[in-house]
């Protein structure tokens, strides 16, 4: 009889277990339950879907703009577009002429609070006209290095407007091509900013640095106005020009013209 007990209990005991362990589980589940779902904290809303990324070299890019300017340095050193990245390049020609041209107000407000030199300049034509002003430039004289370019050559279209006088008298020793934005259709695009930078260029000689030459258009200016034969470095998306001076006369920018737009 004592044999036929001890199976029982122990059944019994196993019932009991199984009773308790559901229960625990079902207060587990509905605490989970109850709990508030979790909402993000209002006071750091996500960024809007319109908010542009800030571009950043990366440090061999960083080291070959440096490398540059320390060897020019003092100097007449230009750039097209502004970042908080080019503050220590700026510095590295404290003894010499920088200038900035931007055409985004918020960074023109923040380069000036820093003590920058620095113009707005507008009059951009959108990135997806590229196509169609690459063949206006081929077929303009006065596109041509032989032609006189300033505030007075409308008729190439290529020939930012609006940018100030010492921009244009000055003789430049190094230009930096980062901006305008020119990473959508829609978006001002780096046309016009390349193309002078190849005519001031070739004024009495200087450097060309232009980023972002993994996109075509920054590629195909590039190829077309500071020509393949001026590349002397590279680093990651950054393309070095050493463009000789005196070399505004002639109908063409290169001799060896590589540009895949025919």
């Amino acid at each position: 009889m004592l044999l036929l007990k001890k199976p029982i209990i122990v059944f019994v005991l196993i019932l009991i277990s199984f009773s308790f362990l559901r229960f625990f589980r079902f207060m587990w589940n509905s605490s989970l339950s109850l709990a508030p779902p979790s909402v993000p904290n209002p006071a750091t809303p996500p960024h809007p879907p319109h908010r542009r990324v800030e571009e950043t070299l990366t440090p061999k890019e960083h080291r070959l703009l440096s490398n540059v300017i320390s060897q020019r340095a003092p100097c007449n050193l230009l750039f097209f577009g502004f970042s908080l990245q080019f503050l220590p390049l700026a510095a590295l020609n404290s003894q010499g002429t920088t200038i900035f041209l931007e055409d985004d107000p918020e960074k023109l407000r923040v380069g000036r609070s820093k003590g920058l030199r620095m113009h707005l300049y507008e009059h951009h034509e959108r990135a997806s006209k590229a196509y169609e002003l690459l063949r206006h430039a081929r077929g303009e004289p006065a596109c041509r290095p032989s032609s006189a370019i300033d505030e007075a050559s409308a008729g190439c279209k290529l020939a930012l407007r609006g940018l100030p006088k010492e921009v244009h008298e000055t003789q430049w020793d190094a230009v930096v091509v980062d901006g305008p934005i020119g990473d959508r259709a829609e978006a001002p695009g780096r046309m016009g900013a390349i193309y002078m930078a190849a005519v001031f260029a070739r004024r009495r000689g200087a450097d060309v640095l232009v980023h972002d030459t993994d996109r075509s258009i920054e590629k195909w200016y590039s190829w077309e106005f500071l020509c393949h034969e001026n590349l002397v470095s590279s680093k990651g998306n950054l393309w070095h020009f050493r463009i000789a001076g005196n070399s505004s006369s002639g109908e063409r920018f290169c001799e060896d013209l590589a540009s895949p737009i025919q």
